[in-house]
């Protein structure tokens, strides 16, 4: 709300002006008036960068929650190179979280594992995925049954999509345990 100094003959003479006043009233000249008369936008739709031989361009859904922003993933021979927002994705309008702007890091990390690790004799080495199942299933086993069903938490992740919180959720419960977090709060 604008307010108004009255001079001693009861005429305005100077407005004033709040801040949140002033700052609307200057977004929306800019946004009304100035920028458009430049021809911003214009410039900004014809700056298309080129793009590289071979690349192609893939429309998906960041899979860490439930909204289902929108990143266009751009891939070279099956090999994720880089991801930006969805500009007109109509939920998330272009904007993505930190779990979204990172997504492809989840794919592409060096440091992402491949298989089964195992500490033994001090150095990690890689084991066959039949024989890393097999001996989480046996350790857990052994501590239900020697401690109960209560005695271990299932701490699911924050990269979990809704429907693998379900299924883990699922999971624990079949383990015949409450004992079940998802960290989506964090």
């Amino acid at each position: 709300m604008a307010y108004v100094r009255w001079n001693d003959s009861g005429r305005s003479f100077l407005p004033r002006v709040n801040r949140r006043t002033f700052l609307k009233a200057t977004g929306m000249g800019l946004t009304a008036g100035f920028l458009p008369s430049l021809g911003i936008a214009e410039r900004v739709e014809a700056q298309e960068a080129p793009k590289a031989p071979g690349l192609e361009r893939v429309e998906t859904i960041c899979n860490f929650c439930s909204v289902g922003c929108g990143i266009v993933a751009e891939v070279q021979d099956g090999v994720w190179l880089e991801e930006e927002p969805l500009f007109d994705h109509p939920i998330s309008r272009g904007g993505l979280c930190a779990k979204g702007a990172a997504a492809r890091g989840n794919v592409a990390s060096e440091n992402r594992l491949k298989y089964p690790m195992k500490l033994e004799g001090g150095k990690w080495g890689r084991v066959s995925w039949n024989q890393a199942l097999d001996e989480i299933a046996g350790q857990l086993l052994q501590m239900r049954e020697q401690y109960g069903a209560d005695a271990v938490q299932w701490l699911g992740s924050a990269h979990f999509s809704n429907e693998e919180a379900y299924l883990f959720r699922k999971l624990a419960a079949l383990w015949g345990t409450n004992n079940v977090d998802h960290q989506a709060r964090v």
